[in-house]
């Protein structure tokens, strides 16, 4: 019973963040509550092993990662189209030009990106993380800041 009463707190305590973490990969609200759902879900089957090794978030964010590839890999021939919400929510408001910047990005280099710039994580990490090699990183992060360098300053993309 306390690992169920542990778990609700945590998903309760964390949904916000993850949810934007999810929408920084995904670069849509369905499929960012899509990924924390499929995520959370997997988190509750492995409470009590990723309990005892102390770093639960980690090992959401780290499956979001992975679920935000593989879902990418399966859907990468479709181009799905959106309606975007009637009022965005970014973290600060210089932000919308650099979600929309992100967006042009394939997953796989916005992924890469995220989670070097927006989570901090080392090269080593992001290799780990997406189960892909270190130099496989820096090609992609590489590509991903040459494409961001052509387009229009940030700042003039409002």
């Amino acid at each position: 019973m306390e690992d169920d009463d542990d778990y609700a707190k945590f998903a309760a305590d964390r949904a916000d963040a993850l949810t934007r973490f999810g929408y920084v990969l995904s670069g849509n609200p369905h499929d960012a509550a899509d990924l924390v759902q499929e995520a959370l879900v997997r988190l509750r089957a492995a409470w009590p092993r990723v309990r005892r090794k102390g770093n639960p978030e980690a090992y959401v964010r780290t499956t979001m990662s992975r679920l935000h590839i593989s879902i990418w890999r399966a859907r990468r021939h479709e181009r799905l189209a959106w309606q975007p919400p009637d009022r965005p929510v970014f973290d600060s408001p210089d932000d919308g030009a650099l979600w929309s910047a992100l967006a042009t990005l394939p997953p796989r280099q916005r992924a890469v990106l995220v989670l070097r710039y927006y989570e901090d994580l080392s090269d080593e990490e992001i290799a780990a993380t997406l189960k892909i090699s270190r130099g496989t990183v820096r090609s992609q992060a590489s590509r991903a800041l040459d494409k961001l360098r052509t387009l229009q300053p940030l700042g003039s993309m409002r």
